[in-house]
C-alpha cells in the first residue's frame, strides 16, 4: 500500500485500484514521486483548492526572500477558480502580493473583456480580489495579429529578464520563471501546446502563436514547451473523470514509443513539477508503477 498526499490523507489500495478507499483518516505525508514527479491526488477538488494555495503561498514567500519577486505565469480554464483560496485568508493577508509579477503561459487573442479571455477570467476570479500592483500584471496586447501579440509579449519578457524580475536558466538563454501553472484538456494539451501541432517542435522562440487551436478561439500565443520546462517550479492542476484516461497514459508512460502528448512533454530540466490530481482524474492510475 502507497500513502497519497491528500487534504485529508487517505490510504489507496494500488493492488484493485484507486476506487478503493478506506474509511479512515491519516496524517498528511509527502506525496509519492515518479521520475521526478510529485503527484498528489485528493478527495475532492475543494481540498485539492486548500493545498494548492499553501503551494503557491509557500513558493512566493521563498521566492520573495531570495529575489525580492515572484514572477508567475497562469493559464486559463478550471485553473483560476481551483485558487481562490488566495483569495482568502490567511493568504489574502499574508502572501506579499506587491512582489508578484503575473504573466500568462497561454492566452486567446481576443478583446480583455471578452468571456474567452484568460486576463477576464483570472482577473474576475483573483486579480481583483488582493492587491496586486497593476503594472506588475502583464498581459498580452489584444489590438494585434496573433503573431504580432506573440512577438510583443516575448519582448516584455526578455526586458524583465533582462532586469532580473525574471530570472534566467542556467543552462540556455530562456526565462526561469518561478512558477508556471498549467491546467491540462482531455486530450492532453497544456497551455496553448495541441496534440501533433508543429508549435511543439518550436525551440528558438519563448512565445509563439496559433491560428487554428482546434477548440474555440482559433487565435492564441502560448509559452513554447522550452519555456515551461525551464521553470523553477511547475504544477500540473487536473480534475475530473473526463480527464482521467489521459492522466493515465501521461503519469503511466503508457505506450511510450507513440508521439508523446504535450502534457508528457513537460519536464522541467531542473525544476520541480507536481502534478495536483482529484481523486476522479487519478482515478485510472496504475499505482504499482510508483514507489516512495
Amino acid at each position: 500500500m502507497i500513502s497519497y498526499n491528500c487534504v485529508p490523507l487517505f490510504i489507496f489500495n494500488w493492488k484493485v485500484g484507486l476506487n478503493s478507499v478506506c474509511s479512515f483518516r491519516i496524517m498528511a505525508l509527502p506525496g509519492v514521486k515518479k521520475d521526478g514527479r510529485e503527484v498528489k491526488i485528493y478527495e475532492n477538488a475543494d481540498e485539492l483548492s486548500t493545498d494548492l494555495a499553501d503551494y503557491v503561498a509557500e513558493l512566493s514567500e521563498a521566492s520573495v526572500k531570495e529575489r525580492g519577486v515572484f514572477a508567475v505565469a497562469l493559464s486559463g480554464g478550471s485553473l483560476i477558480s481551483l485558487m481562490s483560496k488566495l483569495c482568502e485568508a490567511p493568504y489574502s493577508k499574508t502572501v506579499d502580493w506587491a512582489k508578484w509579477y503575473i504573466f500568462w503561459a497561454d492566452e486567446r487573442v481576443v478583446a480583455k473583456n471578452h468571456a474567452d479571455s484568460n486576463y477576464k477570467l483570472a482577473k474576475d476570479g483573483l486579480l481583483s480580489k488582493v492587491p496586486f500592483v497593476p503594472s506588475h500584471v502583464h498581459s498580452i496586447n489584444d489590438t494585434v495579429s496573433a503573431e504580432k501579440a506573440a512577438e510583443d509579449y516575448e519582448f516584455v519578457i526578455r526586458q524583465l529578464v533582462r532586469t532580473r524580475v525574471i530570472s534566467v536558466s542556467d543552462i540556455s538563454d530562456c526565462p526561469k520563471f518561478d512558477l508556471i501553472l498549467l491546467g491540462m484538456g482531455p486530450d492532453g494539451h497544456v497551455a496553448s501546446l495541441f496534440p501533433n501541432h508543429p508549435v511543439l517542435e518550436e525551440k528558438e522562440e519563448w512565445v509563439t502563436f496559433i491560428t487554428d487551436s482546434p477548440k474555440p478561439p482559433p487565435e492564441r500565443i502560448t509559452f513554447t514547451l522550452p519555456v515551461i520546462n525551464s521553470a523553477s517550479n511547475v504544477a500540473v492542476i487536473v480534475t475530473g473523470s473526463s480527464k482521467a484516461e489521459t492522466v493515465h497514459l501521461v503519469i503511466d508512460d503508457v505506450e511510450p514509443d507513440k508521439p508523446s502528448l504535450p502534457a508528457k512533454m513537460v519536464q522541467p530540466t531542473k525544476g520541480n513539477l507536481v502534478w495536483f490530481l482529484d481523486k476522479e482524474a487519478a482515478s485510472k492510475l496504475d499505482g504499482s508503477k510508483f514507489s516512495q
